[in-house]
Formats: C-alpha cells, structure tokens, sequence
C-alpha cells in the first residue's frame, strides 16, 4: 500500500504516505507563503513582458493566493486555527470572510481577488483568450493586493 505502478513501469508513492508529503501539505509559515507570494508576482511580470499571457494570468493569481493563505494563517496564529481552506473558493471565502468583512483589509482586495480567480480560470481552462490588457491589470492589481497585504499585517 501507499505505491501504484505507473504508466512507465516505475512506482507512485501515494500522497497520503507522510514520507512522500509535498509542501502543500505541509505547514508554510506566513512568511515563506508571502515569499512564495513575491517569487509568483515576478514570474507574472516576467511572463507578461515575454507575451505569454495566459502564464501571467495564472502567476499573479497564485501570487494572490499565496498572499492571501498568508493573511489568513497570520491572522489566526493567536486563534485556534481551523483547517485551512482545501478549495480555491473556500480560501476566497474565508478571506472575504475573516479579513474583508470585519474591515481588517480593504474591500478592493477581496473584489479583486475574485477577478484574478475568473480570470485565471479563462486562461488556464476555457481556451478563450484572455486580452493582454486584463494581464496587464491582474498582474498589476496582484502587487497592489501583496503589498496592502504586506504592510497592513507583516509591517506592524
């Protein structure tokens, strides 16, 4: 148990073995996410600049999520800390949730990072063209949506 045979001939090792654990699945601190977070902003920047705008799209929503599992672990590390979300809409809920709705962090935020997920999904799913012109605006709403959160809760 815990190992399937692939396609190839050599061996899986099952997700649910500890040993084979991905960081995923593990527990990133709120800084190593906000890490994660810039190193994604850059990759979104890069890719724009290079015409492909589809990879934009998908880095700077992943800078947004990966900021946003930030803001939400950082906010309930003096809390019980619940599971954290499994789903892309239950982090966008949970973020609307526990940071846009008690006034926390703007509400802009939350709206855009909704945007950013309709977006990446046009660009990583539908196979219809997302313009160079909402790159360019998730790209750049994705620095906004770091740094708001960067020195609205890192910076205290």
């Amino acid at each position: 148990m815990g190992r399937r045979l692939a396609a190839s001939g050599t061996f899986f090792k099952s997700r649910t073995d500890p040993k084979y654990q991905t960081r995923r699945d593990s527990n990133l601190i709120p800084s190593e996410l906000m890490d994660k977070a810039y190193r994604a902003l850059t990759s979104g920047r890069l890719l724009l600049a290079d015409g492909d705008i589809d990879g934009a799209c998908n880095r700077a929503y992943y800078a947004m999520f990966d900021a946003a599992r930030a803001a939400l672990f950082f906010t309930e590390s003096d809390t019980s800390c619940a599971a954290p979300p499994k789903t892309h809409a239950g982090l966008i809920s949970a973020f609307s949730l526990q940071l846009i709705k008690p006034g926390i962090l703007p509400a802009d935020l939350g709206k855009n990072l909704n945007r950013a997920a309709e977006i990446r999904f046009i660009a990583d799913y539908t196979g219809d063209a997302v313009t160079p012109d909402k790159a360019a605006w998730l790209v750049s709403h994705a620095e906004e949506f770091i740094q708001t959160i960067q020195s609205s809760l890192f910076s205290q």
